[in-house]
């Protein structure tokens, strides 16, 4: 009589890259690059497509200055922009584990999305010309980046540290659309082999 399976071996704890990534179908490669490269064309042309993203994380945002308000002023500024590249950044390194390149991709991709309007934020930190939003009531609002910066002692150079994020972020969409095609090409390779 054989024992009880007490588990299987998928189970065990393992190197990550020792597991093949999951394949991505050929219909599932097309739609995603479709998407992300409506995506990138939406940003260049500044369509709608990309703000309906940006609105989901500004409340990820202002989630994070409420979260991080227990550590203190400082820590509730930077938690706002901390918590916004979190999220993704988490999912991505989830997919990433387990090996699925969809996931993996499109948080990724919204990760370095996030850069943006993180950018556009920060080179406001000076002429503070955006519309603010905050959560609950407050006697003094203050701009995340302006207060950052002059902590730091970098607000006259907000621009610049804003286009390099920005650059950063451009550069990783881009990076992240041609690992997906990568990836794609990998599986349809394999299947004509097979």
């Amino acid at each position: 009589m054989r024992p009880l399976d007490y588990g299987s071996d998928d189970l065990l704890a393992r190197d990550p890259r020792e597991r093949p990534w999951a394949p991505v179908s050929p219909l599932i490669l097309i739609l995603f690059l479709l998407f992300f490269v409506l995506f990138l064309y939406g940003l260049v042309r500044d369509t709608e497509m990309p703000r309906l993203i940006d609105d989901v994380f500004l409340q990820i945002h202002a989630g994070g200055h409420a979260l991080f308000r227990v550590f203190g002023l400082t820590a509730a500024v930077a938690g706002g922009t901390f918590l916004q590249l979190l999220v993704p950044f988490a999912l991505g390194f989830y997919f990433i584990r387990q090996r699925q390149p969809l996931g993996a991709a499109l948080c990724i991709f919204i990760f370095f999305e996030q850069f943006l309007p993180i950018a556009k934020y920060m080179a406001d930190a000076q002429a503070q010309q955006l519309p603010w939003t905050s959560i609950g009531r407050y006697d003094s609002v203050i701009h995340d980046w302006n207060y950052l910066f002059t902590e730091i002692d970098v607000l006259a150079y907000d621009t610049v540290i804003a286009y390099v994020v920005r650059l950063i972020g451009s550069l990783g969409m881009i990076s992240t659309t041609f690992w997906f095609l990568w990836r794609g090409v990998i599986d349809l390779a394999l299947d004509r082999q097979n």
